[in-house]
């Protein structure tokens, strides 16, 4: 090969090697060891902002930053002693003066005497990935400083990060876990759950404040709150989950506690007989329906009861106690006793709720509502006194639908306004719907036109002529549809009366001793003509000691009434004095104080009531079915009337 030959081929050589620097996309730049620029690529223009022909023959110290000036020399040094420098991160200024991250590799440039004269130098920015790893590192401070236990895992299960708080929460170290399937933070019993979670985030769920439990590298069981979101690679693939866990053992406790003084309270409610009469009452039919709370303490202050007032008659009583909880349910156990044991005594409606009103101010719950009816099927009619309480619905026998007109008055505990009594007819068939506010009040709702909805409801369902049980559930479908959560007590009643007695008869007796033989002439004409002459001796007896203790003991005219049902024969006196026989041992030495004894050891029930003026003293024998022979008799005790 000639000389021109070589010439010409080495100066092809040096301008594909030219060509190949100039399309490169990292910054070429050779410069001598004292720092001149030499030479100066495409890529390096872009990268500075200079074009070539402003840095050639200049010092590379335009480009490092002052506080590197030093650093540079000892760079320039070190590819004079022939190393090679790969990979050094530093800073450099670009032409407008902003500071940018560069990776630079350097390495010597030697002659044919292989002696070193330059440095050729590649750079690269790498100012984004900087600023990542600067965020990537903030992010590690707020993971690893954060309170909650924050961990990675692929979806197949294996942990692949995990923070400070996760060491304190379960006792493993990072070095422990990572690497590990997270199945040993898992019960065995929840494996499955784990395995359904990994799935959900597979498929991009996010899950939000998921309770389950875990177990801790010492074997304790802890309730943790989860909350998992998938993780995706650059390409939008999901290729993990990220968890975050909170311990919640303290509170789950605490709601396991709360829950189960919540159910000891309504156990004690309950066992206050919150639910009412657990029996059917002689000449009435009754549907009772309660529903506590499912808010809150749960069970609270409503109460409902049929008390058997004897010879035919039953008292009717409900009542609601505002509040809920163990202090409602107490105040309504007293208020219940109290009404009861009043009732059983034969007190009036309107003197009972007084009395209770007198009562309620004593007490810590002092809002409470009231209605108690006395019902005299026999007579036709009903004794009605409220308290503040809901109105009554009558249901007709043609199933006509109506308010009771009973006077509403004022809550019990209030005091100051005297309550009022009614009285009002009550025909064979007649149906009572009492309830308490649970089944009318909701939220945003007027409170007539739930009232309204009931009477509608009750005209609907008795048209269909069903029994007690079925219309009870019916209404409650009506009024509460499709749900089972109350904020209040539901209390529901329907007290039915089929019929009044097949047969009553009375006279007017003068108070003098000859009404007695007459009264009980009166008595044996009665019995013969209903076919009950069998029962004539027992009766005739009570018949004459009533009368003949009214006699000695009241004034002004008497009314000997008997009648009989289906199930019971009743005999009753009625006298213008208010005092009422009371019981009393009598001295073996006295003529009177035995005649009541009689009625209570040949009776199968007896008592008085007040009236209008006067008081009346009944009683009662079982007709069907006969008593049992050889029944105890009832305990003794002398009465005087």
């Amino acid at each position: 090969m000639t000389a021109v030959e070589a010439l010409r081929n080495a100066a092809g050589e040096q301008e594909l090697f030219r060509g190949l620097v100039e399309c490169s996309q990292d910054a070429i730049l050779i410069k001598t060891l004292d720092g001149q620029v030499t030479f100066w690529n495409a890529a390096a223009q872009r990268l500075y902002g200079y074009r070539a022909q402003e840095v050639v023959g200049r010092h590379i110290g335009l480009l490092v930053p002052p506080d590197l000036k030093d650093e540079e020399a000892e760079l320039l040094g070190r590819i004079g002693r022939g190393e090679r420098i790969e990979h050094y991160e530093t800073r450099r200024v670009t032409g407008d003066g902003r500071i940018l991250d560069v990776d630079v590799s350097l390495w010597p440039i030697r002659t044919r005497q292989g002696v070193i004269e330059a440095a050729c130098s590649i750079t690269r920015d790498i100012s984004e990935r900087k600023r990542s790893e600067a965020r990537i590192d903030e992010l590690a401070v707020v993971v690893e400083s954060a309170q909650d236990a924050i961990l990675i895992k692929t979806l197949d299960g294996q942990v692949t990060f995990w923070n400070a708080a996760a060491q304190r929460l379960y006792g493993y170290r990072a070095q422990e876990v990572v690497g590990r399937h997270i199945g040993m933070l898992i019960p065995p019993d929840l494996k499955d759950e784990e395995a359904e979670l990994l799935g959900r985030i597979g498929r991009g769920e996010r899950i939000e404040h998921y309770e389950t439990r875990r177990v801790t590298g010492d074997g304790r069981i802890l309730d943790v709150d989860v909350t998992l979101w998938p993780i995706r690679n650059r390409n939008g693939v999901i290729t993990g989950a990220c968890s975050t866990m909170r311990d919640i053992t303290e509170r789950k406790k605490a709601e396991r506690e709360l829950a189960e003084l919540y159910a000891q309270q309504r156990h004690i409610a309950l066992a206050l007989r919150l639910m009412g009469a657990s029996e059917q009452i002689p000449g009435a039919r009754a549907a009772t329906r309660y529903l506590p709370s499912t808010q809150g303490q749960g069970v609270g202050g409503d109460w409902l009861d049929l008390v058997d007032l004897g010879a035919g008659r039953v008292g009717v009583l409900i009542g609601d106690v505002m509040g809920r909880g163990l202090d409602a349910a107490v105040v309504m156990g007293q208020l219940r006793s109290a009404a009861r044991a009043l009732a059983l005594a034969g007190t009036p409606p309107c003197e009972l709720i007084q009395t209770l009103d007198t009562f309620t101010r004593g007490l810590p719950e002092q809002f409470v509502t009231c209605t108690y009816l006395e019902a005299d099927p026999a007579l036709g009619e009903v004794t009605a006194c409220s308290a503040g309480h809901l109105p009554v619905w009558l249901v007709e026998p043609d199933g006509t639908v109506g308010e009771l007109p009973v006077p509403t008055g004022i809550p019990l505990g209030v005091g100051g306004v005297p309550h009022q009594q009614v009285r009002l007819p009550l025909r064979a068939g007649t149906t009572l719907a009492l309830y308490t506010d649970g089944l009318v009040e909701k939220p945003h709702n007027d409170i007539d036109a739930q009232l309204d909805l009931l009477a509608a409801t009750l005209r609907e369902v008795f048209a269909a002529k069903p029994d007690l049980e079925e219309a009870a559930d019916r209404v409650l479908q009506t009024m509460l549809p499709d749900t089972a959560t109350y904020s209040d007590d539901v209390t529901l009643l329907l007290v039915g009366f089929p019929a009044a007695p097949l047969d009553t008869a009375e006279m007017r007796l003068a108070g003098r001793p000859s009404s007695v033989p007459e009264g009980r002439r009166f008595v044996r004409r009665t019995l013969r003509s209903w076919g009950l002459s069998e029962f004539a001796d027992t009766v005739l007896l009570l018949a004459s000691e009533l009368l003949t203790n009214a006699v000695c003991h009241a004034t002004g005219q008497l009314t000997l009434r008997v009648w009989h049902s289906a199930r019971e024969l009743g005999v009753e006196v009625s006298d213008g004095s208010t005092p009422r026989p009371r019981a009393r041992l009598a001295d073996n030495a006295e003529e009177n104080g035995r005649g009541l004894m009689l009625v209570e050891a040949l009776a199968d029930a007896w008592g008085t009531r007040p009236g209008l003026a006067g008081k009346t003293v009944w009683c009662t024998l079982l007709t069907a079915p006969a008593r049992a022979v050889g029944a105890p008799p009832h305990a003794s005790a002398g009465l005087s009337g």
